[in-house]
């Protein structure tokens, strides 16, 4: 029986590169996939939206989306994402990484499915797509903190950085298929569904199909979710919750960990002689809470510095992508 802590950690740690480590990369790369989708979808048919729900005939032009409208349909989910990530974050901390990263799939899949369900006037349409998108932010806040977690706890020592690299391209792979999805599903619909020129026919210039065509848009995103709680399901719980944060009254709490391990991995944990000093020094340096003055001197700059770098980051990443349409706008 395995009775330390600390040697399920090392074992974790000097487990060499395996198959395996490739299968937790593609459930946790799948999760930003979805997230990257899910958010930057919303541009390609913001313009598409205009068209049918706010055209003026006195206006003599095509429709558009009051700019008010445009930043609540872009920013409902963006706004979600901040609760989600900070809920989220500390859920996985009480009931587990696995848990709480199926949790935030079913909550896409759903929101997904719904946020293409709205009907009735422009008004309700936009209300209605607005709270299931926002409600999908919050799950796709959530899979940030869960997938980046998962995959480094999954990682060994030597190749934790490369499959955090390998786990954030699937976001520029979720990028390209928001813009490439609407692209060939807005082509299939054009063949079968010729449009007419804005001068020639103005309030016939957006053909009625269009109306399903951003809804099929949407829902696509909830596909990625589903295989992904398809492939979780399989997934055990990281070794290093199991071990070291899962609450542990029967004191087996690494015996479990190695079990679940060794049903996926091929890990050796040494036993050590010195095992109960090295146990007792492990928790002393890590019993400190999150919210404490030895937190911030054993993390506080490596916490601040991570905030900055993704701050900054991310003021250009989701502001230019999210006003795509606006940058970059095409007058037709």
């Amino acid at each position: 029986m395995v009775s330390n802590n600390l040697a399920v950690l090392n074992a974790m740690d000097d487990a060499a590169t395996q198959k395996y480590h490739f299968v937790v990369l593609g459930i946790t790369g799948m999760g930003f996939f979805a997230t990257t989708y899910n958010f930057f979808c919303i541009n390609a048919i913001t313009k598409l939206l205009g068209r049918i729900y706010f055209y003026d005939p006195l206006l003599k032009q095509p429709g558009r989306l009051p700019q008010y409208v445009n930043n609540l349909v872009n920013g409902a989910a963006l706004t979600g994402t901040f609760c989600g990530q900070l809920y989220f974050g500390w859920l996985g901390d009480r009931i587990g990484r696995k848990k709480a990263y199926g949790m935030t799939l079913i909550i896409i899949f759903l929101s997904a499915l719904f946020s293409g369900s709205p009907f009735g006037s422009p008004v309700s349409v936009i209300a209605i797509l607005c709270f299931f998108r926002f409600w999908l932010g919050v799950a796709l806040g959530g899979t940030y903190p869960l997938c980046a977690t998962i995959m480094s706890e999954y990682a060994n020592r030597k190749t934790r950085g490369a499959f955090l690299s390998g786990l954030f391209t699937m976001q520029g792979f979720g990028i390209i298929f928001s813009g490439l999805v609407p692209m060939v599903l807005s082509k299939i619909f054009l063949i079968y569904y010729d449009g007419r020129p804005f001068y020639q026919y103005p309030a016939h210039s957006a053909q009625p199909q269009g109306n399903i065509l951003w809804r099929i848009v949407l829902m696509v995103g909830a596909l990625p979710a589903a295989i992904t709680y398809f492939w979780l399901r399989k997934l055990p719980e990281t070794a290093r919750y199991t071990a070291v944060i899962k609450p542990d009254p029967k004191n087996d709490a690494a015996r479990d960990a190695v079990s679940d391990m060794r049903r996926v991995l091929k890990i050796h944990v040494h036993e050590d002689s010195d095992e109960e000093h090295k146990i007792s020094k492990f928790k002393a340096v890590n019993s400190y809470p999150l919210w404490s003055i030895p937190f911030f001197e054993f993390h506080g700059i490596h916490l601040i510095g991570a905030m900055c770098s993704w701050c900054l980051l991310d003021i250009a990443f989701y502001s230019q992508n999210l006003t795509q349409r606006t940058c970059f706008q095409i007058w037709v």
